[in-house]
């Protein structure tokens, strides 16, 4: 399963949590992109909908969720 990160030097140069996150994913909706790590990487955003969270967010699709409450209006309570 590591091959697809050996083949795309982009991918490979992600961090461990990139590769953990989005290593499925890429297996599942972008195999065909294979070895092509642009491609991959582009196949991954335009499926965003489909891939795991994890992914979404190594990618930068989402905020994380402490920054996505805060830009959904999320209110704290005060002490």
């Amino acid at each position: 399963m590591l091959a697809i990160f050996v083949a795309a030097p982009a991918l490979a140069d992600g961090t461990a949590a990139q590769r953990a996150a989005c290593e499925d994913d890429a297996y599942r909706f972008c195999q065909a992109q294979v070895p092509d790590a642009i491609a991959i990487e582009k196949c991954l955003r335009a499926s965003a909908a489909s891939i795991s969270p994890a992914c979404r967010t190594e990618l930068g699709l989402v905020a994380p969720a402490s920054e996505h409450e805060a830009s959904a209006g999320g209110k704290k309570r005060k002490r």
